[in-house]
């Protein structure tokens, strides 16, 4: 390989790595439903997600654990932005393997009382393919957004909290205006 082409072959490389990756379940597929213990405004909760779509769309994201740096302002910018999903018609659930011991407070102290968060088990971060890498029991960082009629409608993966909530509300807004 010449050397413009192993530079170009390598720049292509470390772009792909810098990008977003995909997330695993796409716009169109199903999305598994789900039952898991949680928490709204400092009370034990339970989500269903097929209760949850009956009504409206679902901006389910997970992050990767309670009381660190990202996931607390992610978490401050979906409570900031609840009221406009809801104004939508949209319930929005926050998910997380790491730290599930602390969701409680968690919900009450960063989510604001907004919407609840609930507990992933090792299973359901397999099933929606969100294994963090890094930390296999735990969560990466992906939102969805899922139609009533539990379909995919968005799906986007960065370790990056920056661009969830716009992207999802983005999605949201473009369902309702079908």
């Amino acid at each position: 390989m010449n050397r413009p082409a192993l530079a170009a072959s390598l720049l292509a490389l470390g772009l792909a790595a810098a990008s977003p990756a995909l997330a695993a379940l796409k716009p169109g597929d199903k999305a598994p439903d789900f039952t898991a213990p949680g928490a709204l405004a400092g009370k034990d909760f339970e989500f269903k997600l097929s209760k949850a779509l009956k009504k409206g769309p679902v901006v389910l994201y997970f992050f990767p654990a309670a009381y660190t740096a990202g996931c607390t302002a992610e978490a401050h910018e979906f409570a900031e932005a609840t009221p406009e999903f809801q104004k939508l018609g949209a319930t929005v659930i926050g998910v997380t393997a790491g730290n599930v011991d602390r969701i409680k407070d968690f919900s009450k102290e960063h989510c604001r009382d907004k919407f609840a968060v609930a507990a992933a088990t090792p299973e359901l971060i397999k099933t929606y393919d969100v294994v963090l890498d890094k930390r296999p029991e735990w969560s990466n960082r992906t939102s969805y957004v899922i139609a009533p009629n539990g379909k995919v409608l968005m799906a986007y993966t960065d370790g990056n909290f920056a661009g969830h909530v716009t992207k999802t509300m983005d999605a949201v807004k473009a369902y309702k205006k079908k």
